[in-house]
């Protein structure tokens, strides 16, 4: 999000002047501006004091709620392990009750060690690190002032900062692109690290000093190309910003990185001596260039707002050049980094100079994800993107012919258009399955046998994985070691080979839970084991075998043999009606995925599931027959429903973002009020969907608007669900008048007050979406979605 004007949110602090290495791609020690000669060595605790108190009066002054601090250099941690924690406490001390610190550092990690990364722990400063890829690459230019090469020990540190009581606080690797480099084992070398993220940056020229193409005038592009291909096969394993960033940007969203976009700029560096500059990357124009002639002493930090550098970049297009704002890609592009333009003939009024590297990566990356194109998706009228394919691919993002973006952002939706948005889920999973394979590969457990199995698996029996709804929340969370897979990839692995008579043997590590310990077989069932842990098999493990069909466990087949004592085979329940079926699931370990007060319910008891079979067929057949618009669509994406403990007085219905097709919902009373659930709560499901392919809002956009239905303000996301869910419920009622008016049993009263509940719900819908729509910038794609939604919710007549 871009800062008000006289305002900055981003800081860097030059701790430390100097460098223990002599990188002879430095922009601050081997460019024009060498003013670093003349400042301290170190910043001083005084000068960091000051520093800290204009940061927390320039956030009280301007109301801001979070502010950005990276403790640079030269490199940060020769100022030493006391010394940083010091600095770290001085600012946290004070910005409390002011603004919250988000404190991070950027280093070259040769001293790093297991109490200097305990100490960034402990102070929470997020830490990234330089490294250029394999030793060749990385000691091509990071040498030491004797000129030996640092790969092996920055990789020492980088292990040493992702090691599990450190992971927290590492940030990611950051990796100057030089294209004598292969780009490909770069790009192979940094991701074996198993970093958060990665930054590929290009290296600091402009068109006095150009950079070395040796191959042609595209040559980072096609550098970066490389990467992206792999990266995207891969199924993205790993965080790249600079990718990323050209994805949202495409979507309307922010850039992750200046180097891209057309945001304005709002950081400042305060230097060891205490000036006040700009980027410092500007050394790379001229001497003097980062100056603004301003010291924490004697200014504010606002005062750096009028600085004519500052002013020129946070003009949006308007600052760029004749050639950029007439180019196709200036959204995404922004010019790029504004240092990258400067022409000692014209300054800084100049395309950058990778403007053709620039133009190709943004139209290689937007093709490769199948991105819509053309003109701004609000205004609806160009052509169609392309049509997502009938399955996902990994590294893809799907997209929609704009007749179903529509229909879908209006409320409604054919089958066709819920099984594009299905697709899209697959392809999710899919890349999360991947990511969660490349970390256990890097990080072996006991999971290891069935990471394999699953990467054997026949298409028929991978169709039947990606089905699972709760897939993509566990690989997820194994991919980020948040939690790790221990027995689930086994579990699936078997559980998808049983369903397609295929057959493996493997051993499954059992899982404890609420219900008890056992292992999981999703789409079949639950085998519980004896409580006092006995297993049939070793190493704390349970061989499982599968064959035609079936699944055995200690040579007894489960649901037909009887069991060893202690142990208890538990089938999934289905329920039925009129064609539709879903699964019942009071068994997978992920279920209770909701959070809050939305708490999932035990195994059910066989009376529970016969109550819950007769509500759902009577429910499904009213949405047939009386919410007929809304069956295809259930038809085709509801695939699971989660039975919720329930609460006196209250329906209770849930979906999150990563499970399409499943819905957490406690039984009501009745088959009509199911009915309505149903419809309610999938519309939530559709919307997570599409804004999980098109990103309406800038995430770090944290403004709330007054709900109707809630006594509180919701976050714009959350906002837009609701009004999206509710000009169905307000449909809902409308039908519900009609049916009060035609019916056999026809009651004037209660098609009145039906009509009073849609005509109410209605207006709510309205006023909310008003609301959204002059909250702020919405992307083009939340402003088409919002648009539609409005029209759809103004052409309504309960």
């Amino acid at each position: 999000m871009t800062a008000a004007t006289g305002s900055f949110r981003q800081f860097v602090i030059k701790v430390h002047s100097r460098c223990d290495l002599r990188c002879d791609h430095c922009y601050v020690y081997r460019g024009p501006d060498q003013s670093w000669r003349g400042r301290p060595v170190t910043m001083s605790e005084e000068t960091f004091r000051l520093a800290a108190a204009r940061i927390a009066e320039h956030a009280a002054a301007h109301h801001l709620r979070r502010v950005h601090v990276v403790l640079h250099g030269g490199e940060p941690l020769l100022a030493g392990r006391e010394r940083l924690r010091g600095f770290a406490r001085t600012l946290r001390s004070a910005l409390r009750g002011t603004a919250d610190l988000d404190l991070r550092m950027q280093t070259n990690g040769l001293l790093l060690d297991d109490a200097f990364c305990a100490m960034l722990v402990e102070e929470s400063v997020i830490t990234s690190v330089s490294l250029d890829g394999d030793e060749a690459a990385h000691d091509r230019h990071r040498v030491r002032a004797d000129g030996s090469g640092s790969y092996g020990d920055v990789v020492r540190a980088v292990r040493c900062l992702n090691a599990p009581a450190h992971r927290r606080v590492f940030g990611g690797l950051l990796c100057t692109v030089d294209v004598a480099n292969d780009p490909v084992a770069v790009y192979r070398a940094l991701a074996a690290l198993d970093p958060p993220a990665i930054d590929f940056l290009l290296p600091h020229a402009n068109w006095d000093r150009p950079p070395p193409r040796p191959h042609g005038a595209t040559d980072y592009a096609d550098w970066l190309i490389a990467v992206h291909d792999r990266w995207a096969a891969d199924g993205r394993p790993v965080s790249i910003r600079m990718f990323e960033s050209i994805s949202r940007l495409t979507d309307g969203g922010t850039s992750f990185t200046e180097a891209l976009g057309t945001d304005g700029t709002d950081l400042l560096v305060l230097e060891t001596d205490g000036a006040v500059e700009q980027a410092d990357w500007l050394k790379t124009a001229y001497p003097g260039a980062p100056e603004t002639g301003l010291h924490l002493a004697t200014h504010r930090l606002e005062e750096a707002a009028v600085h004519p550098g500052i002013k020129a970049r946070r003009t949006g297009t308007d600052g760029l050049s004749a050639a950029c704002r007439s180019c196709r890609v200036v959204a995404v592009c922004g010019g790029g980094l504004y240092g990258h333009r400067y022409r000692s003939a014209n300054g800084f009024d100049a395309p950058s100079v990778y403007c053709a590297d620039l133009l190709k990566l943004i139209d290689h990356v937007r093709a490769a994800e199948r991105s819509p194109t053309g003109t701004d998706p609000a205004t609806g009228t160009d052509p169609a993107p392309v049509t997502a394919p009938a399955t996902g691919t990994p590294g893809n993002r799907h997209s929609l012919a704009w007749s179903r973006f529509d229909a879908l952002a209006a409320g409604l939706s054919t089958a066709d258009d819920v099984r594009e948005l299905a697709a899209a889920q697959r392809s999710r999973r899919t890349t999360a399955l991947a990511a969660a394979a490349r970390t256990a590969a890097r990080r072996p457990d006991a999971s290891a046998a069935g990471w394999r199995a699953v990467a054997a698996l026949p298409a028929e029996a991978r169709r039947l994985l990606l089905a699972d709804p709760h897939l993509r929340g566990w690989a997820l969370a194994h991919a980020r070691l948040e939690r790790l897979a221990g027995g689930r990839p086994a579990e699936a692995a078997l559980s998808a080979t049983a369903r397609t008579r295929g057959r493996l043997t493997l051993p499954v590590p059992p899982r404890r839970g609420p219900d008890g310990t056992g292992i999981h077989f999703p789409g079949i069932g639950r085998l519980l084991l004896p409580e006092d842990d006995r297993t049939p098999g070793p190493g704390g493990t349970v061989t499982v075998e599968t064959a035609d069909g079936r699944i055995a466990v200690a040579g007894r087949v489960l649901g037909r043999d009887p069991l060893p004592d202690g142990m208890r085979w538990q089938p999934l329940r289905r329920l039925t009606a009129d064609g539709l079926r879903v699964v019942l699931d009071d068994l997978d370990p992920g279920r209770d995925c909701y959070g809050g007060n939305h708490q999932a319910q035990p195994r059910l008891t066989a009376d529970q599931v016969r109550l819950w079979q007769h509500l759902f067929a009577d429910a499904w057949r009213l949405i047939r027959d009386a919410y007929p618009a809304y069956a295809p669509g259930i038809s085709a994406g509801l695939t699971t429903l989660i039975p919720l403990v329930p609460r006196t007085g209250e329906d209770i219905s849930v979906t999150s973002l990563p499970t399409f097709g499943a819905i957490g919902l406690a039984l009501p009373r009745t088959a009509d009020d199911l009915a309505l659930l149903l419809i309610h709560e999938f519309q939530h499901a559709k919307l997570w969907a599409l804004y999980d392919m098109y990103a309406p809002f800038d995430p770090a956009d944290t403004r709330r608007v007054p709900v109707p239905w809630r006594s509180e303000a919701r976050p714009l996301p959350a906002a837009l669900q609701g009004a999206y869910a509710h000009l169905a419920v307000a449909d809902v009622w409308r039908l519900r008048a009609l049916r009060a008016r035609t019916g056999t049993e026809r009651d004037a009263a209660a098609a009145a007050h039906a009509r009073e509940v849609a005509a109410a719900l209605r207006q709510n819908v309205l006023g909310l979406l008003d609301d959204i729509l002059g909250s702020g910038p919405l992307s083009p794609y939340g402003l088409r979605l919002v648009r539609r939604l409005h029209a759809a919710a103004t052409a309504f007549a309960p």
